[in-house]
């Protein structure tokens, strides 16, 4: 699958590591499907976010801004695309993409190249186009829906590429630390901060925001938004359609 040409973080990723730090919870899904790897690359690594500590990680990200924010101390890291890895054959026990694959200008080739560098395994933290979503897409910003399906590779055509796959699905915790787009479905207000949704790259790819920001300002004001989706505040975590993907390389 061909992704148009994404929007750069050298463009939007300039305080990304504000309002995207790894999730406790979600740090220990991604763990236990890198299961005992004994080496990992990671693929789209931005600023090194659900990067094991326990074993050799070596990092690719073509961002030069998101290279700057990675945290002093953390795996070495190359300037490189998913595309075209400069790494060897069968070089690392498992090779993890974490919330990127949507911004590789192909897909299938990008995959192809993990699960060549992989010995044991390819991870995959995604999103699933053909879930429904939630809220903030289906009555706000539909055109995410279909920038997803345009952009996003469906679990089949992951599996096209991969081979079998495991699919866990990953419930959204309500007070999840990692500010990417599904963070805050209960916390709705936290979409009207400009600074928040800077760190959500997909605001940047499709414009034309404010419209559909006055609607939710003004649910929220009414309370139009608690009439319709007010239920929500009593749950604890939501699946909304985040995936873990393993490839077990035979």
């Amino acid at each position: 699958m061909t992704s148009p040409a994404p929007v750069a973080y050298d463009a939007i990723g300039t305080t990304y590591v504000r309002h995207r730090r790894p999730d406790p919870r979600i740090a220990a899904a991604v763990a236990e499907a890198l299961g005992d790897a004994a080496s990992v690359v990671n693929v789209g690594a931005g600023a090194g976010a659900y990067e094991p500590d326990d074993r050799p990680v070596a990092a690719a990200e073509p961002s030069a801004v998101m290279l700057a924010q990675r945290a002093r101390g953390a795996a070495p890291a190359v300037q490189a695309r998913a595309e075209a890895l400069p790494f060897a054959d069968s070089s690392a026990g498992a090779v993890m993409a974490v919330l990127t694959i949507h911004h590789w200008a192909d897909a299938a080739r990008g995959l192809a190249e993990c699960a060549r560098v992989a010995r044991d395994r390819v991870v995959l933290l995604t999103f699933d186009p053909e879930s429904a979503g939630f809220w903030l897409v289906q009555d706000y910003f539909p055109a995410i829906h279909e920038l997803d399906a345009r952009t996003m590779p469906t679990l089949p055509a992951i599996a096209s590429v991969l081979g079998e796959i495991e699919v866990r699905p990953v419930p959204i915790p309500a007070d999840c630390a990692d500010g990417f787009l599904g963070a805050y479905w209960r916390r709705p207000a936290a979409y009207l901060d400009p600074e928040v949704r800077a760190g959500i790259s997909v605001f940047a790819r499709i414009g034309g925001l404010e419209p559909a920001l006055g609607r939710l300002r003004g649910d929220l004001a009414s309370g139009a938004w608690h009439a319709r989706h007010g239920h929500l505040l009593e749950r604890g975590e939501l699946d909304i359609g985040y995936r873990i993907v393993i490839s077990r390389i035979c």
